[in-house]
């Protein structure tokens, strides 16, 4: 037999379970004239190895941490013991939490529940640990995120699904000075003009990343209304983009498409955020967006940049 147990030990170190295995494995059938002795002779052998456990999952947020605000239909943080989303069922207005599964949105608890019927989001919470969640109590201003009993999909990946005229998110009393963002999200073709993302609640006194139909759809990060970072390329198209942004350039899928230089912080909102859309003055400006998700980082995160876009797009095969 191999004798693995002492074969593990080299130089007074641990060798690798699986390294020593499959050296010792090979050694052992080669010498067998390339045949297993016996059945009983390997299991003898395997008995000798403590189970080999796979890596403990790592979110986004164990490497990066200190977001402001974090929502996923993935987990983000192996301590985040919550909810992904809570949803309201339209067949009777039923609704129920939905946890994730395997690190993923726990489709199959969702689908069951919405029972052939469709589901929208009532809220998204917030993975961060400040419990900023997003919410919308108003029925038909709800995303929706399954139709007719199946879950929404975007490249395979469930979506929070904004994609009518009065679809949008609030999130009050969130307070910052600076930001860097990172959103994955689809800018589609049934709005005239919108933001991904906003803060405030009049042309002067607002907060806008995403599109505007002045620019033809390009995609700005706005400060107040005179200062701002322009790309020059339209994303109308329907097509997922990781898009991010701070307050020295505008990314899309992991390269700069605008740099700038805008103020080091923002007028402090608490409220008039909304995720999908915006208010201008007193009306509502409809967006149509779908968002897997929304990223906030209350800090410089330039040197981090990089590592968190390779993250988000390991996971979501977006480039």
């Amino acid at each position: 037999m191999l004798g693995l147990g002492l074969s593990l030990l080299t130089g007074g170190s641990l060798r690798p379970y699986y390294a020593v295995v499959a050296a010792a494995f090979k050694d052992r059938v080669e010498a067998d004239g390339g045949t297993v002795e016996s059945m009983s002779c390997l299991k003898a052998d395997l008995k000798v190895l403590n189970p080999i456990k796979p890596p403990a999952y790592t979110g986004l947020l164990n490497d990066y941490s200190g977001a402001a605000a974090a929502y996923s239909l993935r987990l983000l943080d192996n301590t985040y013991t919550g909810n992904a989303i809570k949803v309201r069922r339209a067949s009777d207005n039923a609704e129920q939490d939905i946890a994730f599964s395997n690190n993923e949105l726990d489709t199959a608890t969702l689908e069951t529940f919405a029972s052939g019927t469709d589901a929208f989001v009532t809220t998204w919470y917030d993975q961060s640990g400040n419990n900023y969640n997003v919410t919308q109590t108003t029925a038909s201003n709800q995303p929706k995120i399954v139709s007719s009993g199946s879950t929404i999909l975007q490249d395979g990946k469930p979506i929070v699904d904004t994609s009518n005229s009065t679809r949008y998110m609030e999130l009050d009393g969130f307070a910052f000075s600076s930001l860097s963002i990172f959103i994955t999200a689809t800018y589609d073709n049934g709005a005239t003009e919108g933001s991904l993302i906003s803060g405030g609640d009049d042309v002067q006194n607002r907060w806008d990343y995403g599109p505007r139909r002045t620019n033809d759809y390009r995609f700005l990060l706005q400060v107040v209304s005179d200062e701002r970072i322009n790309s020059t390329n339209n994303y109308k198209d329907g097509v997922r983009r990781l898009f991010t942004a701070d307050y020295s350039h505008i990314g899309v899928n992991g390269s700069n498409v605008a740099t700038g230089s805008l103020s080091t912080s923002i007028p402090v909102y608490t409220s008039g955020w909304r995720l999908s859309g915006r208010f201008f003055g007193t009306g509502f400006v409809e967006a149509s967006n779908k968002f897997q998700e929304v990223i906030l980082y209350d800090s410089d995160q330039s040197s981090n940049r990089t590592g968190i876009e390779t993250n988000i797009n390991d996971f979501y095969s977006i480039y």
